[in-house]
């Protein structure tokens, strides 16, 4: 037993003096250059490339295509969204919180501190705006306090998330107002305040015209709040380009050489029969003719040869359609090219569009209606055109086209209800491969364009005749945040989690 204490002893010596020497080790071999914290233009990177890359891999990119009707899958499993499930929503987006926080705090008492203050509430409207768009009433205001012991946040009300959004852009507005160039931002903006201000206020117009419906609510105040960002002045231009991404050799778009999937997504007859209509050459951007029609004797350049996919037909026949060659696929130029378009997610043509509508609503008395059209409609071919015109099929748009688009279905209607479904065309068209979340969000507040609905092929289980209005909470609520989460039920939408319950933005 002696021997064995002093065995004990003798090894609880050893280590003591092992984690001695180590540690004096450390402080010996500790690099005095080493960065301690990350610098706030680091944190920026991320934070940008979290609102921007939308997961980032082709399968998400594709799905978020599905739901608004654009494209079908074919060969790859009977896609949910496409068939009308949205499914459950994610929380995911809040852990951007902390690294927000951490920006601004290693920001302090920098020349660029403003700047960085200007992204910081820019990345908070446009998260929540995203989550609050999909689910409805979320966690804001205690949203990101787990370092402070609280786990379990309260949902707000959309009403006061949306003032909240709203006062986070005024106050995005005002930074970069008061910024200087800062670092880190990865967007073609580059770090111009100047740039990152007017996209801010575009997207604030984007945001209150998600408020149609709520244009009477004196705690948001749409109306004015809209007029006041369009007197200020201090919005996208033409050449102010686009707050996005620009993808290259290094930093691809998600479906370069995606022979997985780029070569099996079929484009709808929704979006092929209105460019149709249009007699706009982005069908030949956006699609590849159908193979079976070209051997039957139709020309590449002959709109007739392009076929698309009722994307609410059954999932087998679209199979068999496919294979016989009979519908026309997604453009080659996805699959070839590293950088076949960039990613653009608020730009000038959004915006004069949206300028648009509020004309005709009444919004704003600047301008008229048929030039914000027109100068959205040819900013958005203007898009179009810089790309590869090696893949327009011979159909190429230039200058001659643009200046002639506005005849037939395109020029600008005289009544209002059919000017405001132009409008809505033209952006459904130029968030294809884009921003086609907010094309869903949009179908929601305006019901067009018309969505095609098949109650025999329909994922929406409790309602198949429908399109779903919402995105379920994330199923770890029920466990880890149940009390807050079933208030927040009750609240709105019948104590019940369900896909066709109306939030509170849509009633």
């Amino acid at each position: 037993m002696k021997n064995t204490k002093k065995y004990i002893g003798l090894v609880s010596v050893l280590i003591l003096i092992f984690l001695v020497s180590c540690r004096k080790f450390e402080e010996i071999n500790t690099n005095p250059d080493t960065a301690t914290r990350v610098p706030a233009s680091m944190e920026c990177t991320n934070i940008v490339l979290g609102m921007l890359q939308n997961g980032g891999d082709a399968m998400s990119f594709i799905s978020a295509n599905a739901l608004p009707k654009y494209v079908g899958f074919t060969l790859l499993g009977k896609n949910g969204a496409q068939y009308n499930s949205t499914g459950s929503a994610s929380f995911g987006s809040m852990t951007v919180l902390p690294n927000i926080d951490a920006m601004v705090e290693f920001a302090k008492g920098s020349v660029m501190e403003d700047s960085y203050k200007g992204v910081a509430s820019f990345a908070k409207a446009y998260t929540f705006f995203r989550m609050t768009m999909w689910m409805g009433d979320i966690p804001y205001s205690q949203a990101g306090k787990g370092a402070e012991g609280l786990y379990e946040p309260k949902y707000d009300t959309q009403e006061d998330i949306f003032i909240a959004i709203l006062d986070e852009l005024k106050a995005a507005d005002q930074f970069f107002a008061n910024g200087v160039t800062f670092s880190g931002d990865p967007t073609p903006y580059n770090g111009d305040p100047k740039k990152w201000r007017k996209a801010a206020n575009a997207f604030a117009l984007k945001v209150l015209m998600s408020l149609s419906k709520k244009e009477d609510v004196p705690s948001l105040n749409v109306r004015t709040r809209f007029a006041e960002i369009v007197a200020a002045g201090n919005l996208l231009e033409k050449t102010s380009g686009y707050w996005g991404l620009n993808y290259s050799t290094q930093n691809k778009h998600p479906l370069s050489a995606s022979t997985m999937f780029a070569p099996k997504i079929v484009v709808s007859k929704l979006l092929i029969d209105n460019l149709k209509i249009l007699n706009d050459r982005r069908l030949f951007y956006f699609c590849e003719p159908a193979a079976a029609l070209i051997s039957a004797g139709k020309s590449e350049s002959d709109t007739s040869a392009y076929n698309g996919v009722d994307v609410s037909m059954e999932y087998d026949a679209m199979n068999v359609a496919y294979k016989a060659n009979k519908l026309s696929i997604l453009n080659k130029r996805y699959e070839k090219e590293d950088a076949c378009e960039p990613r653009m997610m608020m730009t000038y043509a959004e915006q004069q569009l949206i300028l648009a509508e509020a004309t005709i609503m009444g919004w704003i008395t600047t301008g008229n209606a048929q030039s914000y059209y027109e100068d959205g409609v040819k900013a958005a071919l203007a898009a179009i055109m810089a790309t590869k015109a090696s893949y327009a099929h011979t159909v190429v748009i230039d200058q001659a086209y643009m200046d002639g688009y506005f005849t037939g279905q395109a020029a600008f209607k005289s009544a209002p209800d059919e000017q405001l479904k132009q409008i809505w065309m033209q952006e459904y068209i130029l968030r294809f491969m884009q921003d086609a979340d907010f094309s869903y969000f949009e179908y929601r507040r305006n019901n067009y364009p018309v969505f095609p609905i098949n109650p025999a092929s329909s994922l929406n289980e409790n309602n198949t005749s429908v399109i779903p209005m919402r995105c379920l909470y994330p199923g770890s609520e029920s466990s880890y945040n149940r009390e807050n989460l079933i208030i927040a039920l009750n609240r709105q939408y019948d104590g019940y989690d369900e896909i066709n319950k109306l939030m509170w933005l849509l009633k």
